[in-house]
């Protein structure tokens, strides 16, 4: 049975990583799915994989008239969302903190949480209107257990777990659930960024020594989790920082 029949979503930053594969999760389980990316052709090129049941748009999350733009195109092509994941995300280069400049503390957080504040604002009055709706914001390990050298980016996913909870405490009267979930180091477009260094097999088992179950997080990985906190198996669930990090957290 597919667990998203007749379910409407935004993902965010579903043109590659995280927000592809939970998008095409998604839209197997019966989804019709808005893919936005700040890479239009990439997203096209996704939402064409995918079908009749994807519609692309370009969107940079960080922008209040992007966002809107987007959840009004999903509302014209595809329905009302009853599922927003905010998996659109940025980081700085793993390095010092006083050398990371003050214009990139600022994409970083206005990417990873002033997002979240143009979708609140977009999709919270048409998720009160059916009441209902599950909102999933990517937040990070690095906002539970902070490694040196990525501080602000830390402190950004910091924010949106933090913002999760109190999201989920005020919307719960509404029908609306809100969680957070929590990956650990993938291999993205970002992961030279986060290392800090070339991706090779010597600076990824650095990361993964300090993973129990002795590998980084995937699309599927994530994905997954995505799809229980979306469908009406986690009916009950909301609030919760769910670690996606092999063990990471411990």
């Amino acid at each position: 049975m597919s667990v998203l029949k007749n379910k409407i979503a935004i993902v965010t930053g579903a043109g590659a990583g995280f927000g592809e594969g939970i998008a095409r999760l998604f839209a197997k389980e019966g989804a019709r799915v808005l893919i936005a990316d700040l890479d239009a052709e990439r997203a096209h090129s996704v939402a064409a994989s995918i079908g009749s049941a994807a519609f692309a748009i370009q969107c940079d999350v960080s922008i209040g008239l992007d966002v809107q733009k987007a959840v009004d195109a999903c509302v014209k092509y595809l329905g009302v969302p009853q599922i927003v994941v905010n998996n659109a995300g940025t980081t700085h280069r793993n390095q010092p903190m006083l050398d990371v400049d003050e214009a990139t503390f600022d994409r970083v957080f206005n990417v990873n949480v002033k997002s979240i504040f143009h979708m609140a604002k977009a999709v919270v009055p048409l998720m009160r209107q059916q009441g209902h709706g599950s909102i999933i914001n990517i937040g990070s390990t690095a906002g539970l257990r902070p490694r040196p050298g990525l501080t602000w980016y830390n402190a950004s996913k910091g924010a949106v777990n933090l913002m999760s909870k109190s999201m989920a405490a005020e919307l719960g009267p509404d029908g609306i659930r809100v969680n957070a979930i929590c990956p650990v180091m993938g291999a993205t477009g970002l992961i030279e960024q986060f290392l800090g260094t070339a991706d090779t097999p010597e600076a990824r088992a650095r990361i993964t020594a300090g993973i129990p179950l002795g590998r980084m997080s995937t699309p599927e990985d994530v994905a997954q989790a995505a799809l229980y906190l979306a469908s009406d198996a986690s009916a009950f669930i909301t609030g919760v920082e769910l670690p996606v990090d092999g063990g990471r957290t411990i």
